[in-house]
């Protein structure tokens, strides 16, 4: 196993990882590439694979906050502490209030080296300002000593799998020694300790496995109280359009506005979530190194810009006048996430009435406006606040319509709601509402 583990240190990052690092790792620590799996075709081997649910060593997954989003029962036993059940918020369930309660000896150094292995894998995208966010809920009295170890720890470098020798407790309380590995993934990073010296063959062989190890991890993943913002968005007319087209054309053209649309998601770490019919539905959950609430913004913001491109490229090909518009909806809340999944599907589901009004949001706003509740405008800072255009267009004399800067109006002073088309909006009718105009780059 060690000469497995030579030999691919220092390799390039596993295809797939996209988290951006500066460059170093502290000397207790490397960074390896996972070997083929054990049973690929051409080299002889077969028979059963390793399964997260069959990992008997401490394992758990955190997302870039390093908030537990899953753990096996060997991890709640031993490394975290005895942990008897985890808290029901995002913000509670912190894992280095976890790792410190669970120190068997807070001034043994190898000890420590367990916690600046996560502060290296924090700094890849954590600034040096992130530290008070990464130890929310932390004990008073162990602050200092875990913002001396943030400090003392390098980030660690681009590879998908990093590993450290650590120590940490056992099944008895008392401190042990662990090989852990950490295995990067776009959802957040997945721990894995082995007693003792480095892993067998077949747990690189489970860590190789990307693609399967995140849909499982996924599947397990356990429902949290989170605060999240809601992006929804619905192309404008769409019956309509799908009654212009031929079936092949509309279907081409919804997958050309989804395919524009990812990369923009995935820029500001959207996630999707699920929606009926041809419109989408995006989270954007709290992240150590921006603004989800200003990420949301933005994203809206591009969103429109590749639907013109879309709009005047649909207009060129058919020769119509026919505008293509996505109409958005935004706000913000706490509320619980959780997943809806059968045998082969699994869609991230958000329960409550932040995304029913961002919904509502959505059917209300034309002509590819982007709608967003007081509330969602009031999670920006004063100098986010400042790169947004926002406001409402009201009817001045003589029916002149005039923008209002900086300005909200509720839903049911905007909308005819005995028309048909509004009858949905009855139930936000009190909800203070902007659109938004424009968004700054930012510095």
């Amino acid at each position: 196993m060690a000469d497995i583990a030579a030999r691919y240190r220092g390799q390039n990052a596993v295809p797939g990882d996209q988290t951006s690092q500066p460059e170093g790792a502290s000397a207790s620590t490397s960074a390896v590439a996972v070997p083929p799996p054990s049973n690929a075709p051409g080299n002889g081997r077969e028979g059963l694979r390793l399964t997260i649910d069959a990992l008997a060593s401490p394992a758990y997954m955190v997302n870039y906050n390093f908030e537990i989003t899953w753990l096996n029962d060997a991890a709640r036993r031993t490394v975290l502490g005895k942990i008897e059940s985890l808290p029901s918020s995002t913000e509670a369930r912190n894992v280095f209030r976890f790792l410190v309660g669970s120190q068997a000896c807070t001034e043994c150094g190898p000890c420590h080296e367990l916690l600046r292995f996560h502060f290296s894998l924090a700094k890849r995208r954590a600034p040096a300002s992130g530290f008070f966010s990464l130890c929310k809920d932390v004990p008073v009295e162990q602050v200092g000593l875990l913002e001396r170890l943030y400090q003392e720890a390098e980030p660690q470098p681009t590879h998908a799998i990093a590993e450290a020798k650590v120590n940490a407790p056992g099944s008895d309380g008392d401190c042990m020694p662990y090989h852990v590995y950490s295995i990067t993934f776009r959802e957040g990073l997945l721990f894995v300790y082995t007693p003792g010296g480095p892993g067998s063959d077949s747990l690189l062989e489970l860590l190789s496995r990307r693609d399967e190890v995140i849909r499982d991890l996924v599947r397990r993943r356990l429902p949290v109280l989170t605060h999240l913002a809601v992006l929804v968005a619905d192309l404008q007319e769409s019956v309509r359009i799908c009654s212009e087209l031929p079936p092949e054309e509309y279907f081409e053209l919804v997958n050309q506005i989804w395919s524009a649309m990812e990369p923009i998601f995935r820029r500001y770490y959207g996630t999707y979530g699920k929606h009926a019919g041809d419109g989408m539905v995006y989270y954007f959950f709290p992240q150590p190194d921006c603004s989800y609430v200003m990420n949301g913004l933005v994203a809206a913001q591009e969103m429109r810009v590749a639907m013109q491109r879309i709009s005047k490229e649909w207009q060129l090909r058919k020769d119509w006048s026919r505008e293509l518009y996505l109409n958005t909806g935004l706000n913000e809340g706490q509320e619980w996430l959780g997943t809806f999944q059968t045998a082969s599907h699994v869609e991230f589901t958000v329960l409550g009435d932040t995304i029913n009004h961002a919904a509502r949001l959505s059917d209300f706003a034309r002509y590819g406006a982007v709608w967003a509740t007081k509330n969602y405008m009031g999670k920006l800072s004063t100098e986010q606040r400042q790169r947004v255009k926002f406001g409402v267009r009201r009817t001045a004399e003589q029916g002149r319509e005039v923008f209002v800067a900086s300005t909200y109006a509720d839903v049911g002073s905007l909308a005819d709601l005995a028309a048909g088309r509004h009858e949905k909006l009855k139930d936000i009718a009190a909800v203070p509402i902007t659109e938004i105009v424009e968004v700054a780059p930012a510095g």
